[in-house]
């Protein structure tokens, strides 16, 4: 639905008084949203069938209310006043005097609609009755209903007291009074809220759930395990959640339901569910609530992960790995001077080897002034530092290479530079050196091939800036030697690094999941569906991530994010996966993010 559909919020008109909400629907979310309505000072009305769900209800708001108070955060009059706002009935009769309706039933339209309409039964004909869907039709809720002017969305996330991203969806029979008043009250709860238009997911989820979904189908296809696959995603993208984790909170059988929404409207293959979603569901493997779903809990309910079959044994290398004492580091670049700072930090001698001398003693003292930085917050003691650059000896050839025992590449992201260099390592380094490659987006075996030793290859696929981040995907070919796994698994972890594992295929973990994500934000821009800063803040705060996704594709560039699309495009075949034309016009353009003073925005020229 493109902008036209949407009400303009910038000059509304009144917004109406809405100081007694009812809630239907008392479970966590319900009960959230009634948490931050009555510490804002609304009269709430909660409604819920079933009297067990509405005496929870009272009892959660006590316990937070009493620890709030334990924390001096409001006194215990206060306290009392809360509480005094929140009453709780069994009929929907209770809202015949509501000024606004928020609806959190289960994601089941036949289910909303009847509530829907029992409540045009009772409420007043100015009052606004809002669903908080994240994937059914907020236009067919409202076409059913008796005044669907005064119907639209209000999406809350959860946990509802912290987070702070509500949308405010409209259809196109909203009347912008209803949107503005909704708007205005988000505010006051100390939310930001967002406008959207009415289509399965909306933003956050709209995002979200096409992520979740591949994460989903990696692990089924066994790609990566799941601590891997959950692994890669918060320590190579800083997200809060690994993705199966997060599918377990959420709950898999409402995960396929609004993929399943998703899919009907896009036809879209990456919003299919994978199957997997479709079995958990039906076995009642349902996720935390469950007591199992990807992983298994302690019990219902619980957030505690507990060891189970698929769990990995403690000793999980292969074999026994090769003696590693000394490390080659090939390119003069930001990440190879990262690496290299990794390594000596961590004990092994490393010779940096650049295309000149000049260019790896450049190299070397941009590792020098990272280590200072370092000192100078009290990272790093002075003695440690001259100890790691002694480490270090600058080479202007690979011929200086001859001795270690693990060389690792950081050049260029261009596979016949790449495969020119596994050929002169073939012949410089001593037999049993391991052989590694730091791509992101090309085939390890390629390199594996221009080699005499392909057994000898791998990927050590480390994140920038590579001192900082914790990541390392370990890329194994169909040749690759089990000692040689187990030997770099054993280096990742003397660099203090947390090694995944993954197959040769393209983007490996975090990019395979990561990109298509950023495509279909830009998608949708394209669509006018909403804004590059509605769409950065929906995913900051209703998905904690750390940037949004136009801030990401403008600091790591527009021209490594298409060249990374292409490639996962050419790789899985799959029209979803295609580059959105805005990016490729961009880059074409030569808008290339925060390098260039412009991408998606535009940066002040240093």
């Amino acid at each position: 639905m493109g902008p036209q559909s949407t009400p303009d919020l910038s000059t509304p008109a009144s917004p109406l008084s809405l100081s007694t909400i009812a809630v239907v629907g008392l479970g966590t979310m319900g009960t959230g949203i009634a948490e931050v309505l009555t510490r804002a000072g609304r009269e709430v009305i909660g409604i819920d069938t079933d009297e067990t769900a509405a005496r929870q209800a009272v009892a959660t708001l006590e316990a937070a209310t009493a620890r709030a108070v334990a924390r001096e955060r409001i006194t215990e009059r206060e306290r009392q006043d809360i509480l005094a706002r929140f009453r709780t009935f069994t009929d929907l009769q209770a809202a015949a005097d509501a000024d606004l309706v928020i609806e959190v039933v289960p994601e089941d339209y036949e289910l909303k609609r009847q509530v829907f309409a029992g409540l045009d039964a009772v409420v007043r004909a100015d009052t606004i009755l809002a669903t908080g869907t994240n994937a059914l039709s907020v236009t067919r809720l409202a076409a059913d209903s008796q005044r669907p002017e005064r119907v639209l969305g209000v999406h809350f996330f959860n946990p509802a007291p912290a987070m702070k991203l509500v949308e405010v969806v409209s259809s196109v029979l909203t009347a912008p009074t209803a949107v503005a008043a909704v708007t205005e009250l988000a505010r006051d709860l100390g939310k930001d809220p967002i406008a959207v238009g009415d289509r399965p997911g909306f933003v956050a989820d709209g995002l979200l759930f096409g992520y979740l979904n591949q994460a989903a189908a990696m692990y089924e296809a066994r790609y990566a395990t799941r601590e891997d696959i959950d692994a890669a995603m918060r320590l190579g993208c800083g997200l809060p959640m690994g993705p199966l984790a997060l599918l377990d909170l959420i709950g898999v059988d409402t995960a396929r339901t609004v993929l399943e929404a998703m899919y009907a409207e896009s036809q879209d293959r990456l919003h299919a569910p994978a199957p997997i979603l479709g079995q958990l569901a039906e076995a009642g493997l349902t996720g935390r609530k469950a007591g199992r779903g990807f992983y298994t809990y302690d019990a219902p309910g619980s957030g505690t992960a507990v060891p189970d079959a698929e769990s990995p044994a403690a000793a999980d290398e292969l074999a026994a790995g090769r003696t590693v004492s000394s490390v080659g580091v090939a390119g003069s670049g930001t990440m190879a001077s990262g690496i290299a700072e990794v390594f000596a930090k961590a004990g092994f001698k490393v010779v940096l080897a650049a295309r000149s001398l000049e260019k790896a003693e450049k190299a070397k003292a941009r590792i020098a002034k990272s280590l200072g930085r370092s000192v100078d917050k009290g990272r790093l003691s002075a003695e440690a530092r001259d100890t790691a650059l002694a480490s270090i000896t600058p080479a202007g050839a690979l011929d200086a290479f001859a001795d270690v025992d693990l060389a690792v590449e950081a050049v260029a992201e261009d596979l016949a530079v790449k495969q020119e260099l596994f050929h002169t390592l073939d012949k410089v380094c001593k037999p049993g050196a391991i052989l590694a490659t730091t791509t992101s987006s090309l085939p390890v075996v390629a390199c594996a091939r221009a080699t005499s030793r392909p057994e000898d290859v791998i990927g050590m696929h480390f994140f920038n800036p590579a001192p900082a981040m914790k990541l390392v995907e370990v890329v194994r070919t169909v040749l690759t030697a089990d000692e040689v796994h187990a030997t770099v698994r054993a280096v990742c972890a003397k660099v203090r690094k947390h090694p995944v594992d993954c197959g040769d295929r393209a983007g490996f973990i975090v990019n395979a999941l990561l990109f298509p994500y950023l495509n279909n934000a830009i998608k949708m821009v394209e669509e006018h569906y909403a804004t590059l800063d509605d769409i950065d803040a929906a995913m900051k705060l209703g998905g904690g991530y750390p940037m949004g996704p136009f801030e990401l594709l403008d600091v790591v560039g527009l021209d490594v994010s298409l060249a990374i699309e292409k490639v996962l495009h050419a790789e899985f075949r799959d029209p979803g996966l295609a580059p959105a034309p805005l990016l490729e016009h961009l880059v074409a353009a030569g808008c290339l993010g925060r390098k260039t003073g412009r991408g998606f925005r535009e940066y002040a020229r240093r």
